[in-house]
């Protein structure tokens, strides 16, 4: 097995624990589309958003009606719902902006796994797979609850599938069961304990095609990529898979009911694999041919390239990173506790993990600082290159250049409206993406206003009267002015600059001045000389002080 391990340096994966995050005992994660937000539910009924930028809690959803361990979360399409699986057989439906609960359904089985509708944006329809019963389309709105087909049975004419919840003795034969949407929500693949997988309209109840595993082991997990080209399967006998999917991510529904019209002349189980095998094609099979671990939680990368499996053994915490083409590139070692699921990150090489003590580790790409001081053009070579010089590298105005520059129109008009479609953007959708929470600030502390001084108009009249400035003119009778203020307005009153505090040779010579006052002259009222007086000029534009002499 560690024969294909390629060069690490090479991929964009992650490698090593960046940080991890801590709020109670985290069960289960999951990104939303964009990744900027991460949703976890706890062991005790709650369900915490983090926003995955600042590493910060955004929000915290807690059900006053259920404290049990939540065991799934899923996001909306656009980011604006969330919806929660507990092991009090509850499914409960958020609004994340409002923090407030829509609606709220209770199980005969506890789920431990539901997924929302991926074709609107704000859902209320939702797949559920219980823990020992077929999966359910459950209603959110009308609390009503539709249990899908988990088998094929051959009834000569092939035309009607029936679904078995229990066998003769009362137990139910095909659990556990896992199952997903497809991209726009038209399908839904359900993967049965007997190894095989079908596909279903969950609208009419009808099975329109099966494809079988090879060694029939049961089938615990069921995913599809975020384009919708790849689907995965984690199964007992120790084996992912990845299927290529062969129907249109748009109007799947319709090309199967031609592909059934055209085998119209077989019937029963075999015309469902003629079927399946024009719907999935098997890609890539991916195990550990050593040690023959089972694994648990695996998923695509953001961009389909890479598969990740995390390992279900006991006190590991072991994190298998494969290429689509089937290498084993990397496995990740963590701390000795056992890990419980797993997510990728949808844009950047991040994979979150959760462990059993209720942590999730963030795992990032080890960057490695490169101080090499070269120009914009240049790049550091690891061996020596030939290099060919060009005929007109040194001249001045090369003839590469004057062939690109005849090349340029000027007289064409740069088009600045059209926005570009990104991967994420779907023109179905007419709700604004959420991609991020506003902050909510946490209520000051106990005593905090009495640290500080007392209240903010103690501290406001503090500032105007606390200035020896203001105590020297109150002093003289005179009130403050507004150049006296602790914060004086600039030219235009857009800018503040603190007021200047005088030194203690100004202070000297204005209590001098308090002291002694000039007397006027009898005669004519002015001021009579005085060559060793002064007069104290306190200039307070620029922070100086000065002596004036006394003038006629």
């Amino acid at each position: 097995m560690n024969a294909p391990i390629i060069d690490p340096l090479q991929g964009d994966f992650p490698e090593v624990i960046e940080e991890y995050l801590e709020h109670g005992v985290m069960k289960c994660i999951a990104f939303n589309r964009r990744g900027t937000l991460l949703a976890a539910g706890c062991s005790d009924g709650t369900c915490i958003i983090w926003d995955f930028e600042t590493r910060g809690i955004a929000r915290e959803l807690r059900d006053k009606e259920s404290v049990a361990a939540i065991t799934s979360v899923c996001w909306s399409n656009y980011g604006h719902r969330i919806l929660v699986s507990a092991a009090d057989k509850s499914l409960s439906l958020w609004d994340v902006v409002n923090g407030e609960k829509i609606g709220r359904i209770v199980l005969q089985q506890t789920p431990l796994l539901a997924r929302l509708h991926p074709g609107s944006s704000t859902p209320s329809l939702c797949l559920a797979c219980p823990l020992s019963s077929a999966p359910l389309i459950v209603d959110l709105n009308t609390g009503s609850t539709t249990v899908l087909p988990v088998a094929v049975c051959d009834l000569g004419n092939g035309q009607t599938p029936v679904s078995r919840n229990k066998s003769s003795d009362g137990t139910p034969p095909f659990s556990p069961t896992a199952a997903c949407f497809n991209k726009y929500g038209d399908l839904v693949y359900v993967g049965n304990s007997k190894g095989e997988i079908l596909v279903i309209d969950y609208k009419s109840m009808q099975v329109h095609a099966m494809v079988p595993i090879s060694g029939g082991a049961v089938i615990k997990n069921i995913v599809f990529s975020r384009d919708g080209q790849y689907l995965l399967t984690n199964s007992n006998d120790r084996t992912i898979r990845i299927y290529e999917n062969l129907l249109p991510l748009k109007y799947g529904l319709s090309v199967l009911e031609n592909l059934q019209s055209s085998a119209n002349e077989l019937d029963g189980v075999e015309k469902m694999k003629v079927v399946g095998a024009k719907c999935l094609a098997l890609f890539r099979e991916f195990q550990d041919s050593i040690t023959k671990i089972h694994w648990k939680a695996p998923c695509f990368s953001g961009d389909g390239e890479w598969v990740i499996g995390g390992s279900a053994s006991k006190g590991e915490h072991k994190i298998y990173i494969w290429d689509r083409g089937g290498r084993l590139v990397k496995i990740l070692e963590g701390p000795k506790e056992a890990l419980i699921d797993l997510a990728w990150h949808p844009v950047h090489p991040i994979v979150v993990s959760v462990s059993l003590t209720g942590l999730v580790y963030i795992w990032a790409k080890d960057y490695t600082e490169n101080w090499s001081a070269f120009a914009p053009d240049f790049k550091e070579l690891e061996e020596n290159e030939e290099y060919v010089e060009r005929e007109d590298e040194f001249d001045l105005v090369p003839e590469t250049e004057k062939v690109k520059e005849s090349d340029v129109n000027q007289d064409d008009e740069i088009d600045i409206v059209t926005v570009e479609k990104d991967a994420f953007s779907d023109s179905d959708m007419s709700q604004e993406e959420l991609c991020f929470l506003p902050a909510i600030p946490s209520p000051d502390a106990p005593g905090l206003q009495e640290k500080c001084g007392g209240s903010p108009s103690k501290l406001l009249d503090s500032n105007h009267s606390g200035s020896p400035l203001s105590e020297v003119a109150a002093h003289n009778g005179q009130g403050t002015n507004h150049e006296l203020s602790p914060l004086e307005d600039d030219a235009g009153g857009t800018q503040l600059k603190r007021k200047w505090k005088p030194s203690e040779k100004g202070l000297e010579l204005q209590a001098e001045k308090v002291k002694k006052p000039l007397k006027p002259s009898k005669s004519s009222g002015k001021l009579s000389k005085a060559k060793s007086k002064s007069v104290v000029d306190l200039d307070t534009s620029n922070g100086a002080t000065g002596v004036t002499p006394l003038i006629e």
